[in-house]
């Protein structure tokens, strides 16, 4: 058991996460690559063949690396961009062919469950309850939850919107006021619903915010003025309203090429960077949310915990027989 490795792969909109940690849960190996899976996504349906060639090269460069570590049990994601693109199985197929990497397709619940699992390592036990939300490429999760090491979720919704797909679909490369406005009526109807429906505000008064997803970790580097992104420092920085709204007042004023020159942005995710702002912000100002930790842990983090803990389980049984 203790010689063990595991390895954990997220595969979302814009980007792939690989994770490999040993038995006691020491990461080994920690990587993320700018997939731009559903570039194009939007408009079309499917994944373009230049998306695909980028997906399977990261998972063929994966699989390498899982090879090197020698890793014994795998869990590969997928989340939003696969449950939407007609030519998801062509392209996990290939991955398949390329790599003997399977990928599984998750629904926004299991979705919304593994970043939870992942993400409460920051603050698990110091309040009753916690909302996590997750700001994807192709959708954004919101989940209230006991804040508890083996959480239950209480309410979750997936909202079909992330940086990527929105940023298409409301023409936001760069900012416009009414197609932000367009957007922010549609992720603040959305989270107002949640708000509802999960009885939120009978919770309020012991609860913390947690955010996954490059996003707030960027706006955290921002704030702490750290010269440039820098995402393991960023984790598990709280950041307050204040700070967030002069940090986001700052990227909407900027053009394009201002973000790509950005060194919190840069080129790739200059193209997503409004309307990844303007979910975030919308959603946090319905949730009436006073301070939020920016988190790198999420859902890799999350099947990880759950192989290691899946195989002591499995070892006690044995012993117990």
């Amino acid at each position: 058991m203790t010689d063990k490795h595991y390895a954990a792969i997220d595969l979302g909109t814009n980007s792939c996460r690989l994770l490999i940690c040993d038995a006691n849960g020491k990461e080994l190996c920690k990587e993320t690559t700018a997939t731009r899976l559903g570039e194009g996504l939007y408009k079309s349906g499917v994944f373009t063949p230049q998306a695909i060639e980028r997906g399977v090269r990261c998972f063929f460069h994966y699989r390498q690396l899982i090879d090197k570590y020698n890793v014994d049990t795998i869990r590969a994601v997928a989340t939003a961009s696969c449950r939407m693109a007609a030519n998801s199985d062509e392209f996990i197929k290939k991955v398949w062919d390329e790599s003997h990497i399977k990928i599984e397709v998750i629904d926004g619940y299991e979705e919304a469950r593994l970043n939870l699992k992942g993400a409460l390592s920051h603050v698990c036990g110091q309040t009753k309850y916690v909302v996590v939300y997750d700001l994807g490429g192709g959708s954004t999760e919101i989940t209230l939850a006991t804040n508890t090491k083996n959480p239950h979720i209480l309410h979750t919704i997936s909202i079909p919107w992330g940086a990527r797909n929105a940023s298409e679909a409301f023409n936001l490369v760069e900012y416009n006021e009414e197609n932000a406005t367009r957007l922010r009526q549609d992720i603040g109807a959305r989270a107002e619903s949640f708000v509802k429906k999960s009885y939120l505000d009978t919770y309020r008064e012991d609860v913390c915010f947690v955010a996954t997803s490059s996003t707030p970790l960027r706006l955290a580097s921002m704030i702490e003025d750290f010269g440039a992104y820098d995402r393991d420092r960023a984790d598990g920085i709280a950041m307050d309203k204040e700070a967030m709204d002069k940090a986001i007042s700052e990227v909407l004023h900027s053009s394009r090429a201002e973000m790509a020159d950005n060194p919190y942005i840069g080129d790739k995710r200059s193209y997503i960077f409004i309307a990844a702002c303007i979910i975030f912000q919308t959603i946090y100002e319905r949730l009436k949310v006073d301070k939020i930790i920016a988190s790198l842990k999420s859902a890799k983090d999350g099947i990880v915990a759950e192989l290691i803990e899946k195989d002591k389980k499995v070892q006690k049984d044995e012993k117990a027989d």
